[in-house]
């Protein structure tokens, strides 16, 4: 009789790593590779960053391998890489948050914010003095997107919901509206300022300077926003809730406002808020169909007007006597206008909150 020796018990689990074991080993990799760096004569930023984000992903796989097995390594790896393409990603938004608001409130102020600024000229000294001041660009910045929302929310609204809830797949006027409504989104915003000002130039002459005019090129770009993201909110409404109202007798018109719309508002407004958001920070529009100016100017029909992104982009690039001033003038001005875009975001998700259907 043949006696077979017992075989080694399945393993159910494979060995594991210590908990904390990847921000140490980054760590360490980290000083080992700055300390390489000092050792051969100079440290280099982006060479380190580098290098620590190669050796420890190489380091963590490997190591996980032989304690873990196979598919816990390739998780480690993956995880890194992707935490890593996140950190490349969010460093540049960082970097540029810190840059304008550590320069910008160096300089904003109450008074920058509430005084015209401009240059004048001092009889006594017989020198061009600069006053600092943004009350002429954010008047202008806030009546322009203002005269812009008033016009393509509503344009864009309705062509949204003559879209989703009139017209039928195989209309030619759908297709054409829809096709026209892919070719403005991808409209370079340059060019909504040209045909603004030609617009202008042909009705009031070759002076088409004008607020009402910067106002037009940035509707040429908030309409197709508008009617793209409240088509996708109105296509969210259940069909059911469409069907219960007209099977109760409501008129069609009647379903579409207090039924459609009502349940769609939360998303509608958030769009309409973040195209705003998207268009208060145009510059090459607006510098074309409104031009600049140091003087308060509040008739958007007549004459320049000044506005937050111009006033930053004609202070840094065509600076007075003061370049410091004028730089500062700049900052300032690009501070106010992040600002304006945080408030108009956070405005947009209050409204999301507050309008979004309420669940028993």
């Amino acid at each position: 009789m043949t006696v077979t020796a017992p075989s080694a018990p399945l393993a159910l689990t494979s060995g594991q790593l210590p908990r904390f074991i990847e921000p140490m080993l980054l760590a360490g990799v980290a000083v080992v590779i700055a300390g390489v760096q000092l050792l051969m004569g100079g440290f280099n930023l982006a060479t380190w960053l580098i290098l620590t984000a190669i050796v420890y992903l190489i380091a963590i796989g490997v190591g996980s391998s032989i304690v873990e097995n196979r598919r816990k390594a390739v998780d480690r790896v993956v995880r890194g890489l992707v935490t890593a393409a996140f950190l490349l990603a969010v460093a540049p938004l960082i970097s540029t948050l810190y840059t304008v608001v550590s320069k910008g409130l160096a300089v904003v102020n109450l008074q920058f914010i509430t005084q015209v600024g401009g240059t004048q000229f001092d009889p006594n000294t017989l020198e061009v003095v600069a006053t600092p001041g943004a009350w002429q660009a954010v008047a202008g910045t806030l009546i322009i997107t203002g005269i812009a929302a008033l016009i393509s929310v509503p344009i864009g609204i309705l062509a949204a919901v003559y879209l989703v809830e009139y017209a039928q797949p195989n209309n030619p006027l759908r297709r054409a509206i829809t096709f026209l409504v892919d070719v403005m989104t991808g409209i370079p915003s340059i060019v909504a300022g040209l045909f603004a000002f030609s617009l202008f130039s042909l009705v009031v002459g070759p002076k088409a300077f004008s607020g009402f005019s910067a106002s037009i090129a940035l509707c040429v770009l908030m309409i197709p926003i508008v009617i793209r993201s409240t088509e996708e909110m109105l296509r969210l409404v259940p069909a059911d809730l469409r069907e219960a109202s007209l099977a109760l007798g409501v008129p069609r018109s009647a379903t579409i406002i207090k039924v459609v719309l009502r349940t769609a508002a939360s998303g509608i407004i958030t769009g309409v808020v973040l195209a705003v958001a998207r268009v208060v920070g145009e510059t090459a529009p607006i510098f074309i169909a409104a031009s600049f100016t140091d003087n308060f100017n509040a008739n958007p029909f007549e004459g320049p007007m000044q506005t937050l992104p111009v006033m930053a982009y004609t202070a840094y690039s065509f600076p007075g006597q003061d370049i410091d001033a004028s730089q500062a003038q700049a900052w300032g001005a690009a501070f106010l206008l992040v600002v304006l875009v945080v408030i108009f975001n956070l405005i947009a998700r209050i409204v999301a909150a507050v309008f979004a259907p309420k669940a028993r």
